[in-house]
């Protein structure tokens, strides 16, 4: 790779590592019994669709300490792929999300393979369960094995330990904080905690450390990476109620029938009047909610003026990443890589 940030290019190195490491892993877990492809089959479609932002900043984590290309950097860096594959899966699972991608999640899709069982549905997500604690194994074995020295390995593998502290941590919280009083700030920590974080700030931070980055870096990878990733978790709130679909390939309905805490639910409920909230209590957390009461929640947050503040948000946030960013000596590649980085993660349609 040249020091001109390609993002297809990247993107296609991460596929073309995960899918040739995922097919393999997928073909000696179904080559233990027959009755196992369907679960193998869920392996590769969980990790077979992304943006690749997680394997990009662990990417210019190294680049940024002046480390050169690397393909077995590349195989660390995909490593991070399939934490949130592994993330997504069980997300998927707890919310009941049944699209991601356009297509079934695995707790859907498995069903047609035990439909013949009793309690099938409970079969199918316990599969799916397991899919994703898999996926998880696998992204430890792929970073252990990626063909780094041990020494650059060594420096890195406490943060791994971090990263799956905080990443259930911040799952559990939303679990905990689903159905109840919606508060921007308690909102706002789940997303830290469940997606900022394992987004952005440890993917820059392992690449940091497997390049040998000092205090200073590490420090700064962490001012642009926190706020970066509270935006891109912004825009994801922001798009699962008011995107396309078709461009996100996710329900619209999933958040507002889950009543999760999102800051995009909080903000309109605080500036909601008692009549608003009426009308937003009747619908939040009803899971045969239609067409017309999404649109009646899209109507009521439009008019308080919601997703304006949460625009300003991750305005806010983006600009303090990139304030920080400004402030590392940084390789000019590298600053120009997650400048494009930190645009990309919080203007996307998808």
């Amino acid at each position: 790779m040249t020091d001109r940030w390609d993002p297809a290019a990247f993107k296609s190195r991460v596929d073309g590592v995960l899918r040739r490491f995922v097919a393999e892993e997928a073909g000696l877990f179904a080559a233990v019994d027959p009755l196992l492809g369907p679960v193998a089959e869920q392996l590769e479609a969980a990790a077979a669709d992304g943006k690749r932002l997680r394997a990009a900043f662990c990417y210019w984590g190294w680049r940024a300490v002046g480390q050169p290309d690397s393909d077995a950097l590349v195989r660390a860096a995909a490593s991070m792929e399939l934490v949130h594959a592994a993330a997504v899966v069980h997300d998927d699972l707890i919310d009941d999300s049944p699209l991601r991608h356009g297509r079934p999640t695995p707790h859907v899709a498995l069903r047609a393979a035990v439909q013949d069982r009793p309690r099938a549905d409970d079969t199918a997500r316990s599969l799916a369960m397991l899919v994703g604690d898999l996926l998880m194994s696998l992204a430890g074995q792929l970073f252990a094995t990626c063909g780094l020295p041990a020494a650059y390995l060594a420096r890195a593998r406490p943060l791994w330990s971090v990263l799956a502290r905080e990443l259930i941590a911040g799952e559990c919280l939303e679990i905990l904080r689903t159905g109840a009083g919606p508060d921007t700030t308690a909102s706002l920590k789940v997303i830290r905690y469940k997606a900022a974080k394992y987004t952005v700030e440890q993917p820059l931070l392992i690449g940091g450390a497997l390049a040998g980055a000092g205090e200073r870096l590490r420090e700064g990878y962490s001012a642009y990476g926190l706020p970066l990733g509270e935006a891109f978790q912004l825009r994801d709130d922001l798009l699962g109620l008011f995107g396309a679909p078709e461009h996100t390939g996710k329900a619209n309905a999933d958040d507002v029938r889950g009543h999760r805490p999102t800051a995009l639910l909080a903000e309109t409920w605080r500036l909601a009047r008692a009549d608003d909230r009426e009308r937003l209590g009747a619908l939040l957390g009803c899971r045969d909610l239609d067409a017309d009461g999404l649109d009646a929640v899209r109507e009521v947050m439009c008019r308080l003026g919601a997703p304006d503040r949460i625009e300003h948000m991750i305005g806010a946030r983006v600009t303090e990443a990139l304030d920080a960013l400004h402030n590392l000596n940084v390789p000019a590649p590298a600053a120009g890589a997650l400048t494009s980085l930190a645009h990309s993660a919080a203007t996307r349609l998808s």
